[in-house]
């Protein structure tokens, strides 16, 4: 494989306070777009959602937004994507968009970005997609979590195998170069007993 159909993108409907965030979530959205890779994300226009699909839009990428009727006020729906799916819930969104997707980039964002990004580790974990899950560390924003992941394979809570189905790289070449080689891993989740 040397590109993918399609990525779904996990990022902030708040644009933060550091100006690499925006300029990179835009900068990815046209990497996306030169690569042929259409993105699958929440429908904002708003933040760093609305910097990634502005940025695919730049050069006419294909942009799909999966936003919960709830949120079509609060996240403001952008109006120039190529499709946009209003959905009834937030398990609904994240199903959706797993679906539809090849793989996942985490850019930076709060809470929601969290969910998303942990879900599908956890059905990845579990066996349900064998699919590359990739941050994209602007400035750093994810040293602190990358960190912890890593204690909790020390502390024996979290195969080692399984800490890598997360990949990180700083910049979008390398990580979308590295979800491409992804292979998902083979053992079960459970670290048992005896392997302590």
């Amino acid at each position: 494989m040397n590109k993918f159909n399609a990525l779904s993108v996990f990022c902030g409907s708040s644009p933060g306070n550091d100006d690499a965030f925006y300029t990179e979530a835009f900068a990815a959205g046209r990497f996306l777009a030169l690569h042929g890779t259409n993105i699958i994300y929440g429908g904002a226009k708003v933040g760093l959602m609305g910097a990634v699909a502005d940025g695919s839009l730049s050069l006419d990428g294909k942009v799909t937004g999966v936003i919960p009727d709830f949120l079509m006020n609060k996240e403001i729906a952008h109006e120039g994507l190529s499709e946009l799916i209003v959905v009834k819930s937030m398990h609904e969104r994240k199903t959706i968009m797993n679906d539809l997707s090849d793989g996942a980039i985490v850019l930076p964002g709060g809470f929601g970005t969290m969910d998303e990004m942990f879900e599908l580790l956890t059905w990845g974990q579990l066996g349900l997609h064998k699919k590359p899950i990739g941050i994209l560390n602007t400035n750093g924003f994810y040293d602190h979590l990358i960190t912890f992941l890593d204690s909790m394979v020390e502390k024996n809570l979290l195969r080692l195998s399984n800490r890598e189905m997360l990949l990180s790289h700083n910049d979008i070449e390398s990580l979308y170069a590295a979800m491409l080689a992804y292979d998902a891993p083979l053992k079960a989740k459970w670290i048992k007993k005896e392997e302590i």
